[in-house]
């Protein structure tokens, strides 16, 4: 009777516990949709339902209630409930001190704080991220303000990181301090090891007085470094016609090769085209169709691959209509036209470039010429690709 009535206990026990679990994996789903539903609204900025759905995460007290909180408060932040925002944060830092939204938490706190007009001293913040915040937001909210400390750091002995930190902010600023500011460092008056960066920030900016300063910068006798930052401050703000200008007379080979590709990268094919015709070295004249191709001209590069009488400026231009997808009618065209066997390699190369097994199994099959075929195989040898084994293979056979 005892056995019988300890059986029943156990069993008694694992249906509990079964059950238990049952119940638990249904509580865990549970939280999961709400939490999934939770970051559904916020992705849609629909504030009061993401409050809400998080709200109920945050009662369940389960594994997710510390991000709930966070993502509560921040939806109540975008709602403008700033002050009940803040109470959120202050819930998650008190009961879950140790929770990995903390960081994310106290940016979130920075910024409510401004935005509801309360007074934060990033000088008084020893985490070098939330002071950045903290004068990220000042310099929006109260620019004079803000510039004193910023100009301190980046005047002051704080380290590089956070130096180039406080010139980004800076930078975001049409503060006439901090412009000022900004364009001194790109002079190279003050911050040497800052220079390259305000360069950078002074070409994002844009605007005729930038360009005006970035000339004159560049006019100087400043390192190639430095002009070279120049050159790529143009092309952010958009300047082509700088960067032309420079690339058609600067003496400096390194520096116009620069220019050149900055030209690519800006889509210029006219001016390309027009320095093309009237370049005399074969140097530069390379480093054009470097800058084409960058640029995406595949008609112009199609015209040299044709038309140029320069063989070595003729192989490169076929090579990259090859890298740019020209057609394989296009490239055997060039291939059955031209007599010289480097011409027809080029082709070869370019066939190898656009991956294009098929075509050069063809070419093989057809070719007479030892040393043109046995560059076609030797390409083939080398793809990863199923047509081109089986027919080594087949070759191997025969």
């Amino acid at each position: 009777m005892n056995f019988r009535k300890s059986l029943a206990v156990f069993l008694t026990a694992i249906a509990l516990l079964i059950g238990g679990g049952a119940i638990a994996d249904t509580r865990s789903e549970r939280e999961t949709e709400l939490y999934e539903d939770g970051t559904d609204y916020i992705d849609e900025e629909q504030w009061d339902e993401a409050v809400r759905a998080f709200s109920k995460v945050v009662e369940m007290k389960g594994s997710r209630a510390d991000g709930a909180l966070y993502w509560m408060a921040y939806a109540l932040s975008k709602d403008g409930r700033r002050s009940e925002a803040l109470q959120t944060i202050a819930a998650l830092k008190k009961n879950y001190p140790k929770s990995q939204w903390i960081d994310d938490a106290q940016a979130l706190e920075i910024e409510s704080r401004h935005a509801s007009g309360q007074r934060v001293r990033p000088e008084a913040l020893e985490d070098d991220d939330l002071k950045a915040i903290a004068l990220n937001s000042l310099m929006h909210t109260d620019p004079e303000k803000a510039y004193p400390t910023l100009e301190k750091i980046v005047r002051g002995p704080s380290n590089r990181k956070t130096k180039e930190r406080a010139l980004f902010i800076l930078a975001q600023s049409d503060s006439p301090r901090a412009q000022a500011l900004i364009t001194d460092i790109a002079r190279g008056k003050t911050n040497p090891e800052l220079q390259r960066d305000a360069i950078k920030y002074i070409g994002i900016h844009g605007g005729k007085k930038n360009g005006a300063v970035l000339s004159e910068l560049y006019a100087s006798g400043a390192p190639r470094e430095v002009k070279k930052e120049v050159l790529r401050a143009f092309m952010h703000s958009g300047d082509k016609d700088r960067v032309y200008t420079a690339a058609k007379g600067e003496k400096d080979a390194a520096l116009r090769r620069e220019a050149i590709h900055l030209l690519g990268v800006m889509g210029a094919r006219g001016e390309l085209a027009a320095m093309y015709g009237s370049e005399t070295s074969t140097d530069v004249k390379e480093q054009i169709i470097q800058g084409l191709f960058v640029a995406g001209d595949s008609v112009r590069m199609g015209d040299l691959a044709r038309n140029e009488k320069d063989p070595e400026l003729r192989r490169e231009a076929i090579r990259k209509l090859g890298l740019m997808g020209g057609s394989v009618q296009t490239l055997m065209s060039l291939y059955n036209g031209d007599p010289s066997i480097e011409g027809k390699k080029a082709v070869i190369d370019a066939l190898f470039l656009q991956s294009n097994a098929r075509a050069l199994i063809d070419l093989s099959k057809r070719e007479t010429n030892p040393q043109l075929r046995k560059a076609a195989l030797q390409k083939l040898s080398v793809m990863n690709d199923d047509e081109a084994i089986a027919y080594m293979l087949q070759i191997l056979e025969d």
